[in-house]
């Protein structure tokens, strides 16, 4: 029995919402480097200061208590532009401001300049670098470019990655006979059905964020496996449970089926035929990529 018809067979069954299955702090110093620039410092006018309120999302700087809470703020003011390149970052200003600790400041910003958005150094102080200095892989600035000004060049920009990522991940899983994970991924579409047919979005969503995870890693391609965090957050950008789909349906499941079952099969071509006809469902993909020819 193929995947679409088992899964749709059981549609009908309930299931559960779920799915089982040291810094140098000092680099930061509170007394500011000699000339360092306080000509137009960053305005916090307005600023959400009670940071239990931010952090609503969960992605890598989530759920650390006040220092990830720290830099989902700061990390959204930069990309949003509030905080403009070259503007100077005065770590005491900033505690001062959101109410926390000297060490909280310092280990966030030393989070920030990982990331590429900030740069401290002697005599100049903290400073706030360029989007050309950015790691926009990093799955946390994915998230704020989606949920700020730049959100539809950042969501266009992952839809174009994603078709080329993932129908190669399909076509290179097919050769890798991974029982384990191909039923895991047959599971997946199997609960994608059932949350498909009890109107539950969220685990609906959370199966197909698995199920494209699980293919990546079933290629066996390291550096491929690597940016499946760039595919988990395309997932999760516009707002609420999103899919490989615009939105749950048959068709979606359909596709997803197929996959499944193409890899299965060891069939590589039709595996990889199947994800792009998956990823042109959604219409953003759809403007930027001709709908693959049948052969």
């Amino acid at each position: 029995m193929s995947t679409l018809a088992h899964t749709m067979m059981t549609a009908a069954r309930s299931v559960e919402s779920g799915l089982g299955a040291p810094g140098d702090l000092d680099r930061y110093s509170y007394t500011e480097a000699p000339g360092a620039d306080r000509v137009a410092p960053p305005a916090w006018e307005g600023v959400e200061t009670d940071l239990g309120r931010v952090g609503r999302r969960a992605t890598g700087s989530r759920g650390r208590g006040l220092h990830g809470q720290l830099v989902q703020q700061l990390g959204q003011m930069i990309v949003s532009g509030d905080l403009g390149a070259d503007r100077p970052l005065v770590p005491e200003e900033i505690g001062q401001r959101f109410e926390v600790s000297r060490t909280v400041v310092r280990e966030s910003l030393r989070v920030l300049e990982a990331k590429g958005l900030v740069s401290a150094r002697p005599n100049v102080g903290t400073r706030v670098r360029p989007v050309s200095d950015w790691n926009l892989l990093d799955p946390d600035i994915i998230e704020w470019r989606a949920y700020g000004p730049q959100r539809d060049d950042q969501r266009r920009e992952l839809n174009e990655l994603r078709w080329t990522i993932e129908p190669l991940a399909a076509r290179l899983a097919a050769g890798h006979g991974r029982e384990d994970v191909q039923q895991r991924l047959a599971d997946m579409v199997e609960i994608m059905g059932h949350a498909y047919a009890q109107g539950d979005a969220l685990t609906f969503s959370r199966a197909d964020t698995e199920f494209h995870s699980l293919l990546i890693q079933l290629a066996g391609n390291r550096m491929l496996e690597h940016l499946s965090g760039i595919v988990a957050a395309a997932l999760q950008v516009s707002g609420g449970p999103v899919t490989a789909c615009d939105r749950p349906g048959e068709a979606c499941l359909a596709h997803h089926a197929r996959i499944a079952d193409a890899l299965a099969a060891g069939d590589a071509h039709g595996a990889e035929t199947a994800m792009r006809q998956l990823l042109t469902v959604h219409p953003e993909v759809e403007r930027v990529v001709p709908a693959p020819r049948e052969h």
